[in-house]
């Protein structure tokens, strides 16, 4: 009698010691996920340094965050609209936890795929404008991320353009069709309003396009600019082998295009905006947060950053001066 006893008191020990680690829909009661798997869909325009260190920094903030069983479901559309389209409807049929999306298309088509299935976007230059969320302040129910403008970055590199060079005109090569490209010229034009300088437009709808339109602009734009846009961003190479032939200074809209080869930016390290989105999503799948208590965020830190050896090919000057306004790098 006593030995059943005994038994009967392991087994209430053994149940309320699994009852105070008890469950609620799919979570422990403190908040940290279960072991189960979590499934995060990611969707990426196109395959370049900027992109991929956001995803690089996305991943990382997830890990740090302690969710550990997680399964990354990648797919890249190739800069091809219609396939970033089936990419958002094949992840919301796979039924994912939340999906990341790398880009102001991707995050556009995986809101129209979904109003249900939380989105972190990051890498999206306008996400009012391109009608992701209603303010920063304000994101969708399911959707909210991190935005790669930073209020500051167009008008200072017009201004640097302006009053450190001797260029008259800038040469701007974008694609029409992606509307994060069209609000940047629109800054673009904005801060180019406060200064002596004229742009000159090229549009392309393919990278294949890209050194074509950097040739089309020798003898008419002193120094080119390159926002961050996807098509031509995965094609830098074409503009700076360009730049270099013909001595045209070449900016750009992003550290990562500095570090193959543009001349200068002012910027900030996609890795951190990656981060930083990571931390969103975190948040939303351990059911701390709601997408919509989640206020979109600009980057945190920027910076001015001049490649000496760009400089060079490019029959660039460096001024005494730049040292205390620049962070150099080759």
């Amino acid at each position: 009698m006593r030995k059943w006893k005994s038994l009967l008191g392991v087994s209430l020990a053994g149940v309320l010691l699994l009852g105070g680690c008890g469950t609620k829909d799919g979570k422990e009661v403190n908040g940290e996920a279960r072991d189960k798997e979590i499934k995060i869909g990611v969707t990426q325009i196109v395959e370049h340094p900027s992109l991929d260190a956001a995803y690089k920094g996305f991943k990382k903030a997830i890990s740090a965050n302690g969710l550990k069983n997680v399964k990354y479901d990648v797919q890249l559309a190739q800069g091809d609209p219609n396939n970033s389209q089936t990419i958002a409807k094949n992840l919301v049929g796979d039924n994912v936890d939340l999906i990341f999306a790398n880009s102001t298309p991707s995050a556009q088509h995986a809101l129209n795929a979904t109003k249900d299935i939380p989105i972190v976007f990051t890498s999206v230059t306008d996400p009012v404008g391109a009608k992701l969320v209603k303010s920063f302040d304000q994101p969708g129910d399911n959707i909210t991320g991190t935005t790669d403008t930073h209020p500051d970055a167009i008008p200072k590199t017009i201004e640097f353009i302006d009053k450190e060079t001797d260029a008259k005109t800038v040469g701007l090569i974008y694609n029409k069709g992606e509307q994060n490209s069209v609000a940047q010229v629109d800054l673009v034009k904005d801060a180019l309003k406060k200064s002596d300088l004229k742009p000159v437009e090229v549009s392309v709808s393919t990278s294949a396009d890209v050194k074509q339109a950097a040739e089309s602009l020798v003898g008419r734009a002193d120094v080119f600019y390159i926002i961050t846009d996807n098509t031509v961003v995965s094609a830098l190479e074409s503009v700076i082998s360009v730049a270099e032939d013909k001595d045209i200074p070449m900016f750009a809209g992003e550290l990562d295009s500095v570090k193959r080869g543009a001349f200068a930016a002012y910027g900030f390290d996609y890795y951190d905006i990656g981060y930083e989105a990571g931390e969103m999503a975190a948040k939303i799948l351990k059911g701390d947060k709601k997408p919509s208590e989640l206020k979109v965020q600009y980057p945190q830190k920027l910076k001015l950053v001049i490649n000496k050896k760009a400089a060079e090919a490019m029959g660039v000057k460096l001024k005494p001066e730049w040292k205390s306004m620049a962070e150099y790098t080759e």
